[in-house]
């Protein structure tokens, strides 16, 4: 198993955020606030003055409006709180005064007055507040006593002031053994109170982050297992050029879903790769069955006797003609005759024109030719007299053929020409520009009609290893997945998979192929 992924580092971050967040809480919840702690807020600081100096009109009316130098007053409520988790007894106070506690300043503004009120079932309070115990202001400056305060017991001061406009600072100070005072943060009345702290936010938004990253590589990464088959290591694939494409197709997918397997398509003919098969199985002796597949358009040669098959697929193949021809279908005595040279030009077929005959094979190694003499000529085709498929080498030839090594030069020589006609697997119906298919006989070569039509230009596809490969090979893997995947590839290049239901009836050894 893999641990070093994109998802398992998400995961261990996001595990060890969560780690260090509680264990931050923890050590908050038993080492901080068990400090003894006085916060304070200001809960309003307001103008019931005229605010003349600040531009902001208001109305007075009453005793604020009668009160002697009050243009310029305003109110502010403190609330101060034990907000640790321990109480505060009035030794716990460190100012140098015998009775002072704490100093409220008001920097800019004259205090003019003070109301105390505290906190429900705390009247006790009340009998500090008194100057006997402390309570005096001077100027800017209010001296509270040292009150007592049991664990979130608070009282607040409403200080009448004047001098400055609102906004001026305000600060508490004065010192608690093991302990300190500092101010908190306060939501007014006309403002919303938020729903997070910073730090709450903070942890939230990374948490969130995290689990949506991970989430997110969780969806789009493909999490489904490789197929059964894959195997590792490398596997060479040779033989039919009709197969080609199918292969092309079936060695990217599973190079992509089988980590570790490498493929080499080397493709030549069918012959080629029956008999190359059979030299490296020779060669390897002893030491057990090459890495290697050979596919082929019909059963291999008889003399190859260590060479197992296993049939893989009905292919199709078709004829083609050159765009300048305007037929498009012969018979198959018509086929037989051109190929004999019986008909050297065009205008000897009905619908012809007066073209001559170009006749574009393929060599002596190709699956696709046998067939094409095994099932339409029913007897081999004539000797090369072309080298160019365009004049005759020598001038008594009977017909005017070239050979080809593939398929690829077949068509591209059968568009190029004029009167050409030559031979190709279905494939997946196209042909290139400046030709087209011809059907035999009346019959239009399709996969649907395998087994039911008199089409006779098909053969059984099979694949060759030499001798029985080991079932965790490359081999067989690769063998496996052609039955288990390639059925659409096989479908959409002309071949009927035999691997299907009714391929495995017609693959199987009663089926005989239409001559």
């Amino acid at each position: 198993m893999e641990w070093f992924t994109p998802e398992n580092v998400i995961a261990v971050l996001t595990a060890g955020l969560g780690v260090l967040t509680s264990a931050g809480v923890l050590w908050y919840e038993r080492r901080v606030p068990r400090r003894k702690r006085i916060g304070y807020r200001v809960q309003m600081d307001t103008p019931i003055g005229s605010e003349v100096s600040q531009g902001r009109a208001n109305v007075r009316l009453g005793l604020f409006n009668e009160t002697p130098d009050m243009a310029d007053a305003t109110l502010v409520l403190l609330r101060i709180e034990n907000d640790g988790s321990q109480s505060i007894g009035d030794e716990d106070y460190t100012g140098r005064g015998e009775l002072n506690g704490l100093t409220a300043e008001f920097t800019g503004r004259t205090v003019r007055g003070i109301a105390v009120t505290h906190s429900p079932d705390a009247d006790h309070l009340m009998d500090h507040f008194t100057p006997a115990a402390g309570l005096r202001h001077e100027g800017s400056v209010i001296r509270l006593p040292r009150v007592p305060l049991n664990r979130n017991e608070h009282f607040k001061l409403l200080v009448l002031l004047t001098g400055s406009h609102v906004g001026g600072p305000i600060k508490i100070t004065g010192g608690i053994r093991d302990g300190a005072v500092a101010r908190n943060k306060a939501a007014r009345p006309d403002e919303k109170p938020p729903l997070f702290g910073p730090a709450a936010r903070s942890i939230t938004v990374a948490l969130t982050a995290c689990v949506v990253t991970l989430a997110g590589i969780i969806v789009v990464r493909d999490d489904s297992p490789p197929p059964m088959d894959c195997a590792k290591g490398t596997l060479t694939v040779t033989g039919s050029t009709a197969f080609e494409p199918v292969l092309e197709e079936l060695e990217k997918k599973y190079e992509e879903e089988c980590e570790g397997a490498e493929i080499d398509l080397d493709i030549h003919g069918s012959n080629v790769g029956v008999q190359k098969l059979d030299s490296a199985g020779a060669k390897a002796g002893a030491s057990g069955s090459p890495s290697m597949i050979a596919l082929s358009d019909g059963p291999r040669p008889a003399s190859l006797t260590k060479l197992r098959e296993k049939r893989v697929a009905i292919s199709l193949f078709s004829l083609v003609v050159n765009d300048t021809v305007p037929v498009t279908d012969l018979s198959l005595d018509q086929i037989g005759r051109i190929y004999r040279g019986d008909i050297r030009n065009w205008n000897e077929i009905e619908g012809g024109t007066d073209l001559e005959i170009r006749l574009a094979s393929r060599d002596a190694n190709s699956g696709t030719r046998e067939v094409f003499q095994r099932r339409v000529l029913h007897t081999n085709e004539l000797a090369t007299s072309s080298r160019d498929c365009a004049t005759k080498d020598y001038a008594d030839a009977p017909v005017l053929r070239c050979e080809l090594n593939g398929t690829e030069e077949v068509l591209a020589k059968v568009a190029a020409l004029g009167g050409a006609i030559g031979y190709t697997e279905l494939r997946n119906g196209e042909v290139p520009e400046g030709a087209h298919r011809i059907s035999i006989a009346g019959t239009t070569p399709s996969v649907d009609t395998i087994g039911t039509s008199d089409y006779p230009y098909q053969e059984i596809e099979y694949a060759y290893t030499y001798g029985s490969p080991p079932a965790n090979s490359m081999v067989a893997g690769f063998l496996a997945y052609l039955d288990n995947y390639g059925e659409e590839i096989m479908r959409t290049n002309g071949h009927l998979a035999c691997s299907t239901p009714k391929g495995m009836r017609l693959c199987g050894e009663g089926w005989v192929i239409p001559e």
